[in-house]
């Protein structure tokens, strides 16, 4: 027979398991609903008209990097927060998980738009990415904080690497990027004001090189 004591904790981390599992189906099946516009308003198939077979690929392959950045973004994020034993910096990186929604949406958007798809190995960065998110939350809170503002730095070296090398006709794409690296920089000097530590250099390294492979396969599929 099962005590109240036993039930409770069992519910104490079967609901938070089943909640995780929830938002993981809601990323990958793309569900997800944004709570903001997208900042490229409403689609005018016209304005695609310009964008040649190759500048479209090109633009569907970067479009579908910043859709994988925002699974992983969400997973990491979750991880870090599932972990977290502060309130403030737990609240903080849901706060920060819940806006990355908003550009998930809008990636996804704009990859159907291109009639293009997200990559297929979604699932599997997700994995990958909230395991990596669970670690650096039993880091402690300086470096749970140094790796959201690590994170989201190289972030904002890629989202600039993309806005010079979209097709300039593609004001839709550029519109959405931009908008996208707003919010990263809020999210990185959120973290840093919070206490954040600079990461050591073997990890921030990596950081690079595990970002290096997901983007060169992501971009193609």
């Amino acid at each position: 027979m099962t005590t109240p004591s036993a039930f409770y904790r069992r519910s104490t981390w079967i609901d938070p398991l089943i909640a995780e599992a929830n938002r993981a189906l809601e990323v990958l099946s793309g569900v997800a609903t944004a709570s903001r516009a997208n900042p490229a308003g409403r689609h005018q198939r016209e304005e695609d008209a310009a964008l040649g077979p190759a500048e479209r690929r090109h633009a569907a392959g970067l479009m579908r990097v910043n859709h994988v950045g925002e699974v992983c973004a969400q997973a990491l994020y979750r991880g870090q927060a599932a972990v977290c034993r502060d309130e403030g910096t737990r609240t903080l990186l849901r706060e920060a998980a819940q806006e990355e929604v908003d550009h998930l949406v809008w990636c996804a958007d704009r990859l159907g738009e291109l009639e293009s798809r997200p990559s297929v190995f979604n699932p599997v960065w997700y994995a990958g990415s909230f395991g990596l998110g669970l670690i650096a939350g039993w880091a402690g809170v300086p470096r749970n904080l140094g790796f959201m503002a690590e994170t989201e730095r190289q972030v904002e070296e890629h989202l600039d690497g993309h806005l010079k090398t979209l097709p300039q006709g593609d004001t839709r794409s550029r519109k959405i990027v931009a908008r996208m690296k707003e919010d990263e920089i809020h999210h990185r000097q959120t973290a840093e004001k919070g206490g954040a530590v600079p990461l050591p250099a073997p990890v921030r390294g990596a950081m690079r090189l595990m970002s290096k492979v997901m983007t060169g396969t992501a971009y193609r599929l």
